[in-house]
Formats: structure tokens, sequence, C-alpha cells
């Protein structure tokens, strides 16, 4: 789909290899996620269109959805001002949080305390079968 080594080149990848890599959904503008990518991980991204991650607990890529369905395809890649940072607009595909939830950004601290502002959609067991 997309050339990755013009991209590759503007990114400066932390000293793990990593970049942050903020998801949204591109047409409502909703954040969904963060997540990390390595150089493998936008390679794949762009030339595929199916989001693609590092995860740093299984020291391994990981395609969004693989496992629960709920994937991510991109719409744009936007790089910031410093090209320490991604942004993903992405289409995404049912839920982006393990959690069940829409979105992994669901607690909101307000003067009450903490307060959930987004509830399951889809409990986790029935996502992942365990």
């Amino acid at each position: 789909m997309i050339d990755p080594a013009p991209a590759l080149a503007a990114l400066s990848f932390n000293a793990d290899g990593l970049v942050p890599a903020i998801a949204q959904q591109h047409d409502s503008g909703e954040v969904l996620m963060m997540a990390w990518m390595n150089r493998e991980a936008v390679a794949e991204t762009l030339a595929t269109g199916r989001v693609c991650y590092y995860s740093r607990s299984r020291r391994a890529l990981w395609r969004k959805g693989e496992t629960s369905g709920q994937q991510q395809r991109l719409v744009e890649f936007l790089i910031d001002c410093d090209g320490d940072t991604v942004l993903l607009k992405v289409d995404q595909a049912g839920v982006a949080c393990h959690t069940g939830r829409r979105s992994c950004f669901y607690t909101a601290a307000r003067t009450e305390g903490l307060t959930e502002v987004q509830g399951v959609l889809i409990s986790p067991k029935e996502l992942y079968g365990k």
C-alpha cells in the first residue's frame, strides 16, 4: 500500500527501538488506545494497511485483533513534529480495549474521584475465549 521507507527515515525511535503510537477512530476523532511500534511494525502497517504493534510483554509483533477479531484498518499514518510519536487514524472493528470497552481511556479523574465513563461492550472471555 504505502512505501514504509520515508516514514521509517522520519521517525526517531527510543533507546528500545520503539515509538509510541496513538490510535484514533478516523471519522469520530475518538482516541482508542496507545501502544508501541518498532520498525518492523511500522513497515508492516504501512505495507498491508492492517495495524500492527510491538508487544513489550510478549516481545513480539502484535497484529491488532489477531486473537479477538477486533482489527484496525489504517486510514492515515501521521508523524508528529519531532518524529517521536505517531498518530494512527484507523477504522476500528468492534472494541479496541482488551477489557471489552471501545476505548482504553475509560477512567476519568473527577472531583469525586475516579469514575468509569465507559462500560464493557463485550466480555473479555467472549473476546478471547478464556
